[in-house]
Formats: C-alpha cells, structure tokens, sequence
C-alpha cells in the first residue's frame, strides 16, 4: 500500500472509532509506531484535525465528517456476501438493521459499483447443510443483547435448559454473544447462579433490558472463548474404512472431527479429533459394517453398546410380531 493509500485508510480508521490507539494503526498497517507518528503529523498538515492524548490515543475533532466514502467492487462484493451471512445465520432484526445499513452503503456507490451488486445478487447463495436440521427462530434476541452489552446493563431473561429440561426466570450481566455450529450463544454473569454461564439465545424466551447498570468488571469474551478450548477434551480416533466406501463419507467426516487421511491399499486409514465418543460411535454405525476401530479400544464398547441395543430392540418386536 503506498502512503496516500495508507493516510486515507488511516483517516478512515479514526472516523471509525472514539479513539485508536498508534499501536492499533501499526498492527493494522505492518508499519512503525515512528511511521505512525509522521503519518498523523501529515494528517494534521492537511488540515485534518486529529486530538493526540499521551498514552491513549488519537481521535477526530467532535463533528468532523468525511465526504462519502467510495467502494471499489471488490468491497462492494464483500457487503453483499457479508448481507446473505447476516440474513441466513441470525435473527429477523439483526437482518432487517443490517439491510437498512446496506442501503444507506448502496446510496453513496457510484452507479458501475450499483449494477455490479445487481449483477451479482442472485449469483450468491447460503444454504444449510442437509445434515444439520435446524432452522433459527426469527427471534435470538441479538439485537437486545448488543445493546445490554453497549449499556452495560443487566437484562431479565426467561431461559429453558436442555440439559435440565426446565425453565427459570433470572438476571444475567451479558458479557458478549459468539457463534458456533448452528447456534448463537450468549456469555454472561448469572446472578442466580452466581458464576458464568453460556446461554443458547434460542433457548430464550423472553428477554427484558432492566434499568440495572453493571457494577462490576467482567473478563472479556476472549477469555471465556480461550477457556473453552483449553477445556474442551478431545480424543484421537483412527479407523480404517474400505475405499469404496470412503466417499460416501462426504462432508460428514468433517462434522466428527476429520483430521486427515492415509490411503492403505485396500483399505483408507482416517484419523480423528472428537469430543465424543458416544456422538462418533452412533455416527460409526452407518458404515461399520465396511469399517474396523484402530483406536481407541473404548470406542468399540460403545459401538457394541448400541449394535446390543439395536439387537434387543429387534428381538422385541420379532417377539411381538409372533
């Protein structure tokens, strides 16, 4: 990027934000904080007027505004993926702000940008994999939560537990939402619990904003993301499947953790990552027939478990039909 770039791309950045930091702009751009410093300083003789604070930061003088901001087609393509995204993986109201954000984006393109998004509307598409059936509410209460987030306040929330198969009333402090799989979750500090808890935003009933304020200073969603996968146990697996068999597989092996795969002659060798057992041995039954266990030993007690299972449920209904 050469430096008229960067200075318009750093110019953007603080319109962006309250206050960027010069280490941020030095992340961002792979330069020094000294090249840093020059660029702000050639800002600032442009006419540009930025407010340095020692040891914070930098930010724009309260009302000053760029002209509109104008999108080549690549960042133009980007927003309208980024649009089927939003539409498909959250809730009514997050697609609806999203899309009335995008319009006012599409306003200030200049009409080659404005044909190229219609030209390629309908060459986009999300869909949801057949192997996973689930089809979101149209209410994850995202919206809500991102503002109890930016408030900073403690919202009432009506929460039924799978695990527990019950449904409880109680006060949550949201520390922030992330999603995994096929669900948004929500981390916060339940208050009747009294600890942290993850909360599936489906899962919600109801959800009331309160006019209680935060008090105490919570760790950042990083933290409870690194936790989770410090956490999270998981166990090798490797089992060796015949090789006509192998891509009928398909994305599936994806799903249980697929690490990688060696070919064996007659036979594939594939390795696994799962963080259960149980979940892979059920997944295991539809092609065990054409398939043998390395490892672990564990893994074959399961299966057998349920082909027992299987088996007695077989005989009861022999039973009964005779």
């Amino acid at each position: 990027m050469n430096r008229i770039d960067r200075l318009a791309a750093i110019l953007i950045q603080l319109q962006s934000r309250r206050l960027v930091k010069a280490q941020d702009i030095a992340d961002k751009f792979s330069i020094s904080l000294r090249t840093v410093y020059r660029d702000v300083r050639a800002l600032e003789e442009a006419g540009v007027p930025v407010i340095g604070e020692a040891g914070t930061g930098y930010k724009l003088m309260e009302g000053y505004k760029l002209p509109p901001v104008m999108f080549n087609q690549d960042e133009a393509s980007a927003l309208l993926t980024a649009a089927k995204l939003v539409q498909s993986k959250t809730d009514a109201s997050i697609s609806k702000h999203y899309q009335s954000a995008l319009d006012k984006i599409k306003a200030v393109l200049r009409l080659s940008e404005k044909d190229h998004i219609e030209e390629i509307d309908e060459h986009i598409m999300v869909m949801g994999h057949p192997a996973i059936v689930y089809q979101p509410p149209p209410e994850l209460h995202l919206q809500s939560l991102l503002k109890a987030i930016g408030t900073s306040s403690i919202v009432d929330i009506k929460y039924f537990s799978i695990e527990k198969n019950e449904t409880t009333q109680r006060k949550v402090e949201p520390i922030g939402i992330y999603y995994m799989g096929s669900h948004w979750y929500l981390v916060a500090f339940c208050q009747l619990r009294n600890d942290y808890r993850n909360f599936r935003t489906d899962k919600i009933d109801k959800l009331t904003l309160t006019d209680e304020l935060i008090s105490k200073t919570h760790p950042p969603l990083q933290t409870f993301i690194s936790q989770m996968s410090v956490e999270r146990e998981v166990v090798e697996v490797v089992i060796d499947v015949e090789t006509d068999v192998v891509k009928y597989l398909g994305e599936q092996k994806y799903y249980n953790g697929f690490v990688k795969q060696e070919n064996r002659g007659d036979h594939i060798r594939l390795h696994f990552l799962t963080g259960s057992l149980m979940g892979f041995a059920r997944w295991f039954m539809l092609f065990g027939d054409h398939a043998k266990i390395v490892k672990p030993a564990e893994l074959n007690v399961f299966v057998a478990g349920i082909a027992e299972n299987i088996l007695k449920k077989v005989e009861q209904t022999q039973e009964l039909l005779t």
